[in-house]
C-alpha cells in the first residue's frame, strides 16, 4: 500500500513539481484552497504552504497547520514557503508544523524527508508483526517511544558512525537492527567484549596466510564481511587504547589491511557503535581516547531507561505475554504493580519477569499475588559481607533470608520443601531454630 501526502498550496506548479519528485511508494492528493482540504483520509505526511493567499502578511497556511494536527496528531506537518521570516517559522512550529523547507523545493532534500517518514512508519509496523524476531521487536507508545522512533528514522540513511548509547537491556541492538541499512545487504554484530585483545587486528582487519603462527590460510576480518552494509560494535568502552587507535584509523581512511598484507584495501562500511558506560568520563579517567570520542559521537542516539518512561511497560509486558502463551491473562491490578517496579535491568530484566511470571502463576488470570510473589523472590538476599563475623553465622543469616522469602511467596510447607528440595522435618528444624514466623496454609 503506498504512502500518503497531503499537499496544501495556491500555487499549481509548486503542487505539481512535488508530485514529480515523490518516490515510487508515495501517492499526493492536493488542494488550492484550504477550505476544501478532507480530513477523512489517512495521510502519512503533510506539506503546507504558509501564504495560501499569495500575500506574504497573511500566514493563512498557519491555521491550517493546526487543523491538519488536531484532526491527525500524529501527522507529519512539513511548512513550505519562500518566506525566510523567523517570526513566520517559528508561527509555523508553534502551530505543529516539524519542519519549516524553504521554497524552491530540492528534490533530493524532499525525498530524504520522505525516506525518514516512510521509515518511521516502517519500523512501526514491522514490530507490530506477531511472530517477529527478538531482534527487531520495538514495541512501546509513549512520547519517549516514539520521540526515539523518529531519531532511528531520520539516521537510517545517514552515513555512520552512529552511536548508541544507554544502559543494559534497553535494547542497543535492536535500535542497531532497525538502523540497518538495508535486508539485502550485510550485518555484521561483535561485542568487543568478546574478543580478545590480542586477537582485535585479525578479528576485526583479517590476516594473510602465514601472517602469524597458526594463519593457515588468509582469513576475512569482520569489516571486510560487513563491506556494503552495517558493521555493529557493542561495547565498545571494552576496546584497550593501541585498537581504538587502530579502529579510529579505519573511521578515519576508510580503509583496511589484512594482519600480514602489503596493501590497504578501500571499504564502504557503515559503523554503528553501542556503549553502556559514559565515555567521557572513561576519557577523564584515561582509558578511551578523545580524538576517537568526537569521531563517533558526531550523530547519537540515547536509550532512557524503562523507569522513566513506565507508559511503555504494558505494552511491552502484552507483547511479551502474547509470545509466551496464548493462554494467559493479565488481570489491570497485576498490570499497576508491574507498574510501580523500576526494572534496573530494563527491557531485558522485564521480559525475563514474564517469562517466570506465566510459569509461576497458577491460573489462568496473573494476579497481583503472583506479580507481588516474583517481585519478593526476585529482589536480592539483604546480606553484607562482615568480616568480623564467624563463616557458619553469615551462610546461616543467608539461609534463614532464602528460607523467608519461599514461605512468603509459597505459603505452602510441601511446596516450599519442594521448591527447595529439603525434606518436611529438617525445614521445619530450620524453622525453629532461625525462629521464623509464618502460617501453613
Amino acid at each position: 500500500m503506498p504512502f500518503q501526502l497531503l499537499v496544501v498550496d495556491d500555487d499549481e506548479v509548486v503542487t505539481s513539481t512535488i508530485e514529480k519528485m515523490l518516490p515510487e511508494n508515495w501517492e499526493m492528493t492536493s488542494y488550492n484552497d484550504p477550505n476544501q482540504v478532507s480530513f477523512t483520509k489517512k495521510y502519512h505526511a503533510a506539506f503546507i504552504d504558509m501564504h495560501l493567499s499569495g500575500d506574504l502578511n497573511i500566514h493563512d497556511g498557519a491555521e491550517l497547520v493546526k487543523q491538519v494536527k488536531h484532526h491527525q496528531p500524529n501527522l507529519e506537518v512539513l511548512a513550505i514557503s519562500g518566506d525566510m521570516n523567523q517570526n513566520t517559522m517559528e508561527l509555523a512550529l508553534e502551530m505543529g508544523a516539524c519542519r519549516y523547507i524553504a521554497k524552491p523545493l530540492s528534490q533530493k532534500y524532499i525525498q530524504a524527508i520522505l525516506n525518514q517518514i516512510e521509515s518511521y512508519f516502517l519500523i512501526i509496523s514491522t514490530s507490530q508483526r506477531p511472530n517477529l524476531a527478538d531482534s527487531k521487536q520495538w514495541v512501546g507508545q509513549g512520547t519517549k517511544f516514539l520521540a526515539l522512533t523518529k531519531k532511528i528514522a531520520q539516521l537510517k540513511h545517514e552515513p555512520g558512525p552512529i552511536l548508541i548509547e544507554g544502559e543494559t537491556g534497553t535494547g542497543k541492538e535492536v535500535v542497531a537492527q532497525l538502523l540497518r541499512t538495508s535486508e539485502s545487504t550485510p550485518f555484521i554484530a561483535v561485542n568487543v567484549a568478546e574478543v580478545a585483545e590480542n586477537l582485535f587486528e585479525s578479528e576485526f582487519f583479517g590476516h594473510s596466510k602465514g601472517a602469524f603462527t597458526g594463519a593457515a590460510q588468509n582469513k576475512m576480518g569482520l569489516i571486510e564481511a560487513a563491506d556494503g552494509g552495517d558493521l555493529f560494535i557493542d561495547e565498545i568502552e571494552a576496546l584497550n587504547l593501541n585498537a581504538q587507535v587502530k579502529l579510529l584509523r579505519f573511521l578515519q581512511e576508510g580503509e583496511i589491511r589484512r594482519v600480514g598484507a602489503s596493501e590497504s584495501k578501500k571499504v564502504n562500511v557503515r559503523v554503528l557503535i553501542a556503549t553502556n558506560k559514559n565515555l567521557e568520563q572513561m576519557i577523564k579517567n584515561g582509558t578511551f581516547r578523545d580524538d576517537l570520542f568526537w569521531r563517533i559521537n558526531g550523530k547519537k542516539i540515547e536509550l532512557t531507561p524503562l523507569k522513566s518512561r513506565p507508559e511503555d511497560i504494558e505494552p511491552l509486558v502484552r507483547h511479551f505475554l502474547k509470545d509466551i502463551t496464548p493462554f494467559k491473562t493479565l488481570a489491570p491490578e497485576a498490570l499497576e504493580e508491574l507498574k510501580k517496579h523500576t526494572w534496573p535491568g530494563n527491557v531485558r530484566e522485564l521480559k525475563r519477569a514474564c517469562e517466570k511470571i506465566v510459569h509461576l502463576s497458577p491460573l489462568p488470570i496473573i494476579r497481583k499475588e503472583d506479580i507481588d510473589s516474583y517481585l519478593i523472590l526476585s529482589q536480592p538476599v539483604d546480606f553484607d559481607v562482615q568480616s568480623e563475623l564467624p563463616l557458619q553465622e553469615q551462610i546461616d543469616r543467608v539461609e534463614k533470608s532464602i528460607i523467608e522469602r519461599s514461605l512468603q511467596k509459597h505459603k505452602n510447607i510441601d511446596i516450599v520443601c519442594e521448591k527447595l528440595s529439603v525434606s518436611r522435618s529438617n525445614l521445619y528444624k530450620k524453622i525453629k531454630e532461625y525462629d521464623i514466623q509464618w502460617r501453613n496454609s
